[in-house]
């Protein structure tokens, strides 16, 4: 009988799993955490609209404070961690808090004390601990994984970041019609705890620290500045955040209020289509090798915000509008696996050691820092215009963002390089 399971798990199981157990502990506990993630992705909204009425504005403020950390902090966190390594105890100790804080909102919620501004700080706050895990992260992976196997590793973490898209969105729609938004966020709280917990099981030799002196902080952007790789990957990418946010902090209110989809229905559809994220994940590797990595992350950027034209022009009977939001869902969903994937892989392999989070840092101040500009634009817009127009402009608008690649290295990039971006 043991026999017979330890060829079924060869067989089912991913190498890296078996081979890389350290990785695997990674793998599960990240694969818990970004479930949790999606189901406050849905929830957290939903609390500001169902709970505590929110209108347009609101909405982009809520969103805004989640992503301004990373525009105020995420240089220095990268040069911080750097300084001190430590990088797996600064993941923990960021889960821990994480969880702490969205366990507060259900509890506020319990206590008749929960308002916007508490929502606000713990958006803030939430967004905060993230931006110094995200800084950690990329030199844990590289820390954990060869580099012959770096896309299927990223693979893997995105597929199962895809696969959150699927059943967090509608675990979280239910649980919030079944019980109520708060206490959907408690999922999450508790899959910090999971992630926490297996960080805490783990023990890869890190990089040394950096070496103090002048320019610690500024090297990381230094070095996006010099490499056409990296630098028209960033301004690609912002290009896209900053109107894919004026989408988000719209979206919910345009899909409930507008549209008149019930919480549970819209995480039922959104986890559907999401299933375009797993088909993209499982694909990568193979649009890769067919035309390119560069060209696959090149492919990403224009499949991740198109479909989502579908939703501002949903109109029509109720199955035809849940049918466009499911093909908008779905399309973006392999989009961004596409290019999440691609450009994982990558940054993994020309980004050097010693930099790695003060790059991740000056990338996430730029990359993310654009995310509550475009939440404030939306929240402008939707107020201004309304949100249908405001919508079809923000999924326009990010599909021009590939236009950055097309005088860089990236659409001519076959295979990974082999050392660091020789324009740096």
């Amino acid at each position: 009988m043991n026999a017979v399971a330890q060829v079924a798990r060869a067989h089912v199981m991913p190498g890296l799993l078996r081979d890389n157990r350290p990785f695997g502990a990674f793998w599960l506990g990240q694969s818990v955490s970004l479930f949790g993630d999606q189901v406050t992705m849905i929830a957290l909204p939903l609390v500001a609209v169902l709970v505590l009425h929110a209108g347009a504005a609101q909405m982009g403020y809520l969103t805004a404070a989640g992503l301004i950390p990373n525009l105020l902090f995420a240089l220095h966190a990268g040069a911080w961690v750097d300084r001190h390594g430590r990088r797996r105890r600064v993941m923990i100790a960021a889960d821990l808090g994480r969880a702490a804080l969205l366990a507060s909102i259900p509890l506020a919620y319990v206590l008749g004390l929960l308002s916007l501004p508490q929502l606000f700080v713990v958006a803030f706050g939430v967004g905060t601990l993230s931006v110094l895990f995200s800084v950690s992260y990329s030199t844990l992976f590289v820390s954990l994984v060869p580099k012959a196997r770096y896309v299927e590793a990223t693979s893997l973490l995105n597929g199962s970041r895809a696969f959150s898209f699927v059943a967090g969105p509608s675990v979280g729609g239910l649980l919030v019609q079944a019980l109520a938004a708060p206490f959907a966020l408690a999922v999450d709280a508790v899959s910090f705890l999971v992630s926490a917990l297996f960080l805490s099981r783990i023990s890869p030799q890190e990089p040394a620290k950096a070496d103090e002196g002048r320019g610690l902080v500024t090297s990381g952007a230094r070095y996006i500045r010099r490499s056409p790789i990296i630098r028209a990957a960033l301004a690609a990418t912002a290009t896209i955040n900053f109107f894919s946010f004026i989408f988000m902090a719209l979206f919910m209110l345009f899909a409930t209020q507008t549209l008149g989809v019930r919480p549970g229905t819209l995480g039922l559809v959104l986890g559907a289509g999401a299933v375009g994220g797993l088909v993209g994940a499982a694909l990568t590797g193979r649009i890769g090798g067919r035309f390119g990595i560069g060209r696959a992350f090149l492919i990403g950027c224009i499949v991740f915000p198109a479909p989502l034209i579908l939703v501002p022009l949903a109109t029509g009977s109720r199955a035809l509008v849940l049918l466009m939001l499911f093909a908008a869902e779905f399309g973006s969903g392999f989009g961004v696996m596409l290019l999440d994937i691609s450009i994982g892989a990558i940054f993994a392999a020309v980004i050097p050691d010693a930099l790695r989070a003060r790059v991740s840092g000056a990338y996430l101040m730029v990359n993310f820092g654009v995310r509550p500009l475009g939440a404030l634009a939306g929240g402008a817009l939707g107020t201004w215009i309304g949100l249908r127009p405001s919508l079809l402009i923000a999924a326009v608008g990010g599909v021009f963002g590939f236009l950055w690649l097309l005088p860089s290295p990236l659409p001519r990039m076959r295979e990974l390089p082999e050392g660091p971006d020789p324009g740096s």
